[in-house]
C-alpha cells in the first residue's frame, strides 16, 4: 500500500507593507482555503493598500515627480526642426480630421455652421483694447531695442543667421552658410542690425480678410506690414494708412463655403498726411537706427527695463489674439499670413517646392512664428575671453532681445533662467574632457 505524503500547504513569507505585516496564511482565520484563493486575496490587499495610499498623495508627488515644484534649473530649447521635412501641426492631425469629417456631415445635410466672433467676420469688443496695447508696446520695444544697439555690439554672421551679442564674435564652429568648409565652420562676423535682433516677419495687409484671396498675379496689390500689424489692425486698430473692413452682419457658411458675406467691397483710396509720414514708419523695423539717437549712459537702465517689460508684453498679447483671430504659417518656410485663409502667391521655395507648384503649406501658426524669440548664446562675461567650441554643451541662451536688455543692465525674467544655464560652472578647455 502506497502511502500518501502530506505537503505543507503554500504561503507567503512574512514583508512589511507601511505598517502593515502579511502574515503567512496558515495563520491566518482563513487558512483552509485553497491556495490560488489565498494568493488572489493577498494581492488584493497590496493592490488596496497602494490605492489607498496613492489617493493620499498630493497632485505632483506621483512615482517620478519631482520634488520641488516651480522652475527646473535648466531646461532645454525648443529642437531645431529639419529643414527637409514639413513642420509639426500644432492642433494634432486627429482633431483636424475630426473636424472636418463634422463639418462635411452637416454641408451634406444643408446645415450652417455655427461661427463665433471673429470666425464670423465681427470684431471681439473685449479684445481691442489689447490690440491697441500691443501695438504700442510693439512700437517702445522697436524704438528701446534701436536706442540699445547703439551701446550694446551686436554681431551676425554673413554666410548664416547666426547672431552674437558680445564684445566680439564666438569661436564656436557651427556655421551652415555656404563655403563653411573653407572657413573650418567658424563665422564670418559682421555688424548687426536692429533685424538680427528683432526678426522682421511680414505679412499682406487687406482690407477685407473675408473677401477675395490674393492670387500670384495681383500679389502686388497689396502692401507688405509687419504680421504683429496686421494682427492689431484686423483686431481692432485703426490706422488711417491701413483701414480695414468693418463688418457689423456675420459672414454665413455651409462647410469650407462661403454663402453671405455681405458682397465684394473695393478698398478705398488712402488720404496720406502733409508731410509724407506714414502711420507705419514707428511700427516698422526698417531705419530705425537712424530715427533714435544714442541714449545717455545714465538712461541705459532704465531704457532696458522698459524694453523688456514691452517684450513680454507684446509676446502675451500676441498670444492672447491668437486664440480667437487666424493666423496662418507655411509649413515649410517662414511666410506668415493673417487671416481664415492663407493667400495663392507662389513664392514658396522650401523642401519640395516642385511638387507644390510654389504654393504654400497652410497651417495653424505658432507665437513663435509670428513673433520669433531668435535665440542667442548666454554670455556671462560680455567683455571677456570668446565662447569655446570645446564647451559648447556648457553654455545656455536666451533671445537676442533678452539678452541685450541683460547686458544694458535690466532684471532677467525668471523663466528665462533655465535655459541660461547661469548654475553650470564652465569648465577650462583642458579640463572639459574630464567632466563626465
Amino acid at each position: 500500500m502506497l502511502l500518501q505524503r502530506q505537503f505543507p500547504a503554500l504561503g507567503f513569507s512574512p514583508f512589511r507593507v507601511g505598517e502593515c505585516v502579511l502574515h503567512e496564511l496558515k495563520e491566518c482565520k482563513r487558512s483552509q482555503l485553497p491556495v490560488s484563493r489565498s494568493h488572489f486575496r493577498g494581492l488584493k490587499l497590496i493592490n488596496e493598500y497602494y490605492r489607498v495610499n496613492d489617493s493620499k498623495r498630493r497632485p505632483g508627488q506621483g512615482h517620478g515627480a519631482k520634488k520641488h515644484d516651480g522652475l527646473p534649473q535648466n531646461a532645454d530649447l525648443p529642437p531645431v526642426l529639419p529643414k527637409k521635412k514639413k513642420k509639426p501641426y500644432p492642433i494634432p492631425l486627429k482633431k483636424i480630421l475630426q473636424a472636418s469629417r463634422a463639418d462635411k456631415k452637416l454641408a451634406e445635410k444643408g446645415i450652417e455652421k455655427s461661427l463665433e466672433p471673429p470666425k464670423n467676420g465681427l470684431l471681439v469688443p473685449d479684445l481691442v483694447p489689447l490690440a491697441y496695447e500691443v501695438l504700442d508696446a510693439w512700437k517702445i520695444l522697436i524704438g528701446g531695442v534701436a536706442q540699445l544697439l547703439h551701446v550694446v555690439p551686436v554681431y551676425a554672421c554673413s554666410e548664416c543667421s547666426e547672431v552674437h551679442v558680445a564684445q566680439s564674435g564666438h569661436e564656436i564652429k557651427d556655421c551652415e552658410g555656404p563655403n563653411n568648409g573653407t572657413r573650418n565652420s567658424f563665422h564670418s562676423w559682421v555688424k548687426g542690425s536692429i533685424n538680427d535682433i528683432l526678426l522682421p516677419i511680414e505679412s499682406y495687409h487687406m482690407y477685407d480678410p473675408f473677401g477675395r484671396r490674393i492670387k500670384h498675379d495681383t500679389r502686388f496689390n497689396y502692401d507688405r506690414i509687419p504680421a504683429i500689424v496686421e494682427l492689431c489692425i484686423q483686431a481692432g486698430v485703426e490706422l488711417p494708412d491701413y483701414p480695414s473692413r468693418r463688418r457689423t452682419e456675420p459672414i454665413r457658411m455651409i462647410g469650407k463655403k462661403v454663402i453671405e458675406r455681405g458682397g465684394f467691397v473695393e478698398e478705398p483710396q488712402v488720404h496720406h498726411s502733409s508731410d509724407g509720414r506714414s502711420s507705419i514708419v514707428d511700427l516698422d523695423t526698417h531705419g530705425a537706427l537712424e530715427r533714435f539717437s544714442p541714449p545717455e549712459e545714465s538712461e541705459i537702465p532704465r531704457i532696458a527695463r522698459k524694453t523688456i517689460n514691452a517684450y513680454e508684453k507684446v509676446k502675451w498679447g500676441v498670444r492672447k489674439l491668437m486664440k480667437k483671430y487666424s493666423v496662418k504659417a507655411c509649413g515649410y518656410c517662414s511666410e506668415v499670413h493673417v487671416g481664415p485663409w492663407g493667400h495663392n502667391a507662389k513664392l514658396c521655395g522650401e523642401f519640395k517646392h516642385q511638387w507644390r507648384d510654389g504654393k504654400h503649406g497652410w497651417q495653424d501658426a505658432t507665437v513663435d512664428e509670428v513673433f520669433p524669440p531668435n535665440y542667442v548664446w548666454f554670455v556671462r562675461e560680455p567683455k571677456g575671453p570668446p565662447l569655446k567650441s570645446s564647451l559648447k554643451r556648457f553654455y545656455g541662451k536666451v533671445p537676442a532681445v533678452v539678452e541685450v536688455c541683460r547686458q544694458a543692465g535690466a532684471r532677467i525674467p525668471d523663466r528665462y533662467k533655465p535655459m541660461m544655464r547661469i548654475d553650470i560652472v564652465v569648465p577650462e578647455s583642458d579640463e572639459a574632457r574630464l567632466v563626465a
